[in-house]
């Protein structure tokens, strides 16, 4: 009985055709008459064909000769001299070898278009020969009788052979030589007739499935329900009836659009539901299968009723092309919002990045190259941001414990500069990370959870998140969930929340939990990132593949989960690590030693989250994360099992995993093989970087950390940290003071007389430029912060760094080499000719020594007063730190335009100018009060206060100093200053302490003011 087949090739279609729905109503065959322009196209394809097979050869042997010696080569041709007879000798044997190949590929392609059998077979390393060939012998058999047996290899032509060639006409049109018009014609004929074998094809396939249906022994099959922990899936369906799960394609291609029972559709990238129908190819088999409508005696009236509905929406799914079908445990790609149309297009040499990707590939157009900058990082902006923000936030620990003397010693006011790959790796985050992206990620997800809270509604299980190329942020729920608040929509279907772009960046801060901490980026999917909700997965997640991609996967997962910027508290375990990622966030990251370990810490974690939240009257961790029952209880515990667990231990991890998304609870295992017991979802990370998971519908560019940027990574962290490296130990002043550790500044500039800069700048308040002419007026902004941005790191900084600083929506590399050649023609050179603006060996750019900032004088000052001549000569220290407290003149850049200078918040300068500016002004109090000149050390204290208000240490000194000048009531008054400025946070202990010693009646004094 005949039954409807799926063919590859009735999906095949000219690449200039449109894209339209797969099942369409029957089409009546176009049949193309001959004309007379298909035979002048015929007798050219003939006549270059004669020119190329025979005209080359006869020319070459008129001409030149054959290539063959005439008898054995002797050694003495090795002595001869080169000459240009020499080059044309071997010019010819070269195009006697091309003109062989290209008559190969003839023959191959006139062998197989005459037998109409299979694809021409594939000439070694003949890529363009052979598709030249190709077009010109279909142009030719064209008009011939044997057109018709044509069909299966022209069916071919426009699509890839082996992957590795380009479509027809593109291709022609990129093919170098002398007949590239007679190329590209003979593509557009050859497409023109591979469309219409298509249109053919489909047209077969569509009556054949038609005439099958009519006579009602077309295979269905029902989906059913989940066994245990387990969903049904195309992947399965295909291995238990087709013999090779590999074939769901034919039956997603069969099903795809058509109205399902429940009112959904099968969509691309999307799996399926239980009580869907699927349509099976003809050579289905299994018990399972049900033929229709007369053959299905076990099958309820209920059931035979939507069969036969749904077979009626074989050729009729149309106006659904998009939909999403939502699954139950299943992740799917969004359906993408159309981007408008620019009222003055880019063209493609100006690539712009859309929102969603500001940082992502901030240098999309810079010449397409890296500068050696690992490209991992740079494709993983969240994790980028994640970890700029955690360093940035280590460092400014470091000196805040270092000042306040909560460590060994002062460590200077400058991390240690990162060399090697550790260098390579922290400008990759400068580029990469997105933290806007983040931020309004963490907005949103929290401003979802307030506004559930206020309608009183539980928040819904999220699967996923992705964040599509234009920003919008679409979550997919495990089944709907009613209306979204607003300003959340509704995505393609009732099991996606989609949130616009320009709505999440209304969203306010909001004083809630993190909704869904264990969010975890996995990579991108057609210009969409995917984060899976790792705590929230029904059971195990496995990933196979080799143990160093495994590791890249798991350094990367790990990574973000300890720093991203939308989770409040977390607990990651790691197993079987090789690095130990742990100074990435000690509060947050543990390691175990093995599985035993593993096993029994879970379990009573378990047991206690069971207890909880029946306690607690919850069904869930996400009801105890909205309203007044927030509570560290409900933070989630991700599980990174790197090493290959034994089967015994798979399923003693499935049985703690059964419940883990009630609980909030997330595993991930490695394993080395393609199945693990009791896995719920199954991933494989290949070779070539790539995320598969079958059953999902997943094929993702995977986000991954590679070993040598992870040991990178960790070595930024562990130089931040404040008790480690070289500097710590004894020798901070008392009370915090300022200490004598030795620390030389990057940048030492040469106080005297004779150190005259060319170019001074003046950073420390505004922003001011001595020795220049003022630039461009319309450039003028984009030269002084690239100048900014060179003056606080003289170290050198990289292209891509200040290309991203000063275009954070990217920037074409020859806009940035522009700037370059401009900031280049400013600086100017020095006297000797040496360029002020220069490159290093690394391909970093420095500034030379005649360029100068207050901030360098001021470092200088500081250390020459603390650390070199002042050191010995009381009279040089104390005019030393007085020129150095005078340059102080406000905080860092102070009139910066709106919008500018983002950079600066991945900065620590912030922070170190305060520090900075404190320790010169304790250093001239104590320099004042040695010689009793209290009033001296107060107006130093009060200048150095006006730069930094909040450090505790000047107030103390201030105190002191006040104390000394005998006067109780000047003394309460600062008392009472101090307590007003202290606010509702009250005064500090030590602080409070100080007063009780200097002015034990001073709370007196603050209730008679209250």
């Amino acid at each position: 009985m005949p039954r409807r087949r799926t063919s590859s090739s009735s999906s095949s279609t000219a690449p200039s055709a449109p894209s339209v729905p797969r099942n369409r109503t029957p089409q009546p065959v176009r049949v193309r008459r001959r004309t007379f322009g298909d035979f002048v196209k015929a007798f050219l394809a003939f006549v270059v064909l004669l020119v190329l097979v025979a005209g080359v050869p006869l020319a070459l042997a008129t001409q030149i000769g054959w290539p063959f010696p005439d008898g054995a080569p002797g050694l003495d041709w090795l002595q001869r001299e080169i000459t240009v007879q020499t080059f044309l000798h071997i010019l010819t044997v070269v195009v006697w070898l091309a003109w062989a190949q290209f008559t190969a590929c003839v023959l191959v392609e006139v062998k197989a278009a005459v037998s109409g059998v299979g694809v021409p077979g594939r000439v070694p390393g003949s890529g363009p020969s052979q598709l030249l060939a190709r077009q010109l012998v279909a142009a030719l058999l064209l008009v011939g009788a044997t057109a018709a047996s044509l069909t299966p290899g022209l069916s071919q032509l426009g699509q890839s052979l082996e992957g590795n060639q380009k479509p027809a006409v593109a291709a022609a049109q990129q093919t170098p030589g002398l007949f590239a018009q007679q190329q590209e014609q003979a593509a557009a004929t050859a497409g023109a007739l591979a469309e219409q074998a298509g249109q053919a094809g489909q047209a077969a396939a569509r009556a054949d499935g038609g005439a099958a249906a009519a006579h009602g022994d077309t295979k269905y099959y029902r989906i059913q329900p989940p066994e245990g922990r387990h969903h049904d899936s195309l992947w399965e369906v295909a291995e238990r009836h087709l013999g090779d799960g590999r074939r769901y394609k034919e039956i997603f291609e069969l099903n795809k659009d058509r109205v399902q029972p429940d009112g959904s559709r099968l969509s691309e990238a999307s799996l399926i539901r239980p009580g869907w129908i699927m349509e099976m190819p003809g050579d289905a088999r299994g018990g399972e299968l049900v033929e229709m409508p007369d053959e299905a005696p076990n099958v309820s009236e209920q059931v035979q009723q939507q069969i036969s509905d749904y077979a009626k929406t074989g050729d009729h799914a149309q106006g659904g092309g998009n939909a999403q079908g939502g699954g139950d445990a299943q992740v799917s790609l969004p359906e993408q919002r159309p981007a408008p149309t620019p009222a003055n297009p880019v063209t493609p040499a100006t690539p712009v990045p859309g929102p969603g990707q500001e940082h992502a590939t901030p240098a999309a157009g810079q010449a397409g190259d890296s500068f050696g900058l690992p490209e991992a990082l740079l494709a993983a902006p969240l994790l980028a941001a994640g970890l700029l923000g955690a360093l940035g936030r280590r460092r400014r620990q470091a000196l805040w414990q270092s000042a306040l003397g909560a460590v060994g010693g002062r460590r200077g006011m400058e991390p240690p500069t990162p060399t090697g790959d550790a260098q390579d790796v922290q400008d990759a985050l400068l580029v990469g990370a997105d933290p806007e992206g983040v931020r309004l990620l963490d907005r949103s997800l929290r401003g979802l959870a307030a506004s559930l809270t206020a309608e009183s509604r539980p928040l819904p299980v999220v699967y996923a998140a992705w964040l599509s190329g234009d920003g919008d942020l679409h979550l997919q729920l495990a089944q709907p969930a009613g209306k979204p608040p607003a300003p959340w929509q509704q995505g393609q279907d009732q099991t996606f929340w989609m949130l616009a772009r320009a709505d999440a960046e209304g969203y306010e801060d909001a004083e809630t939990a993190a909704p869904y901490p264990g969010l975890v980026s996995l990579g991108t999917m057609d210009d969409s990132r995917l984060l899976l909700n790792l705590e929230a997965v029904p059971g195990i997640v496995s990933l196979s593949g080799t143990e160093a991609d495994r590791a890249a996967v798991f350094a990367s997962v790990a990574a973000e989960l300890a720093t991203n910027g939308w989770s409040d508290r977390m607990t990651i375990t790691l197993v079987g690590f090789g690095d130990d990622l742990t100074p990435l966030a000690p509060n947050r990251i543990r390691h175990l030693d093995g599985f035993e370990d593993l096993f029994e810490t879970m379990s009573a974690e378990t047991r206690q989250r069971r207890g909880a939240l029946g306690a607690a009257g919850h069904d869930s961790v996400l009801t105890g994360r909205t309203g007044p029952a927030q509570h560290t209880r409900w933070a989630p515990h991700l599980v990174l099992y790197a090493a290959q667990p034994s089967d015994e231990q798979a399923v003693q991890l499935a049985e703690l995993a059964a419940d883990a998304g009630r609980l909030g609870i997330g595993y991930l295992v490695g394993t080395g093989g393609a199945d693990l017991p009791g896995a719920a979802w199954e991933m494989e990370i290949t070779g070539e970087g790539r995320l598969l998971a079958p059953l999902l519908g997943l094929e993702l560019d995977a986000q991954l950390l590679p070993a040598a940027q992870r040991r990178a990574v960790v070595e930024l962290f562990t130089d931040a940290d404040p008790d480690s490296g070289p500097g710590a130990g004894p020798g901070s002043g008392p009370e915090g003071g300022p200490g004598r550790a030795g620390h030389t500044p990057p940048f030492l500039v040469d106080i005297s007389e004779q150190g005259r800069p060319a170019v001074y700048a003046r950073l420390v308040g505004s922003y001011e430029i001595i020795g220049l002419d003022a630039p461009d007026g319309e450039r003028s902004a984009l030269l002084h912060e690239a100048l900014a941005l060179l003056l606080l790191h003289r170290e050198g900084v990289h292209p891509r760094v200040l290309s991203s600083a000063l275009w954070p929506r990217g920037v074409t590399a020859d806009v940035r080499d522009a700037l370059l050649e401009r900031l280049r023609a400013w600086l100017g050179t020095d006297p000797d000719g040496t360029p002020r603006l220069a490159a290093d060996a690394t391909g970093r750019l420095t500034l030379a020594k005649s360029v100068v900032s207050d901030l360098d004088v001021l470092r200088s000052l500081y250390y020459e007063a603390t650390q070199g001549r002042g050191v010995d000569s009381r009279q040089v220290r104390g005019r030393l730190l007085t020129d150095a407290l005078v340059l102080v003149r406000g905080p860092l850049l102070a009139d910066r335009p709106e919008g500018r200078y983002r950079w600066l918040t991945h900065e620590i300068v912030d922070a170190q100018l305060p520090l900075l500016v404190a320790d010169t002004g304790l250093a001239l109090s104590e320099f004042h009060l040695e010689k009793n000149r209290a009033e001296k050390a107060i107006e130093a204290l009060n200048a150095a206060l006006r730069t930094a208000p909040a450090d505790e240490r000047l107030w103390h000194e201030l105190l002191r100093a006040t104390h000394t000048t005998g006067d109780p009531d000047r003394l309460r008054a600062l008392a009472a200053d101090l307590v007003a400025r202290s606010g509702a946070r009250g005064v500090p202990p030590r602080t409070e302490a100080l007063l009780d010693e200097l002015l034990p009646t001073w709370r007196e004094g603050v209730a008679a003011a209250g």
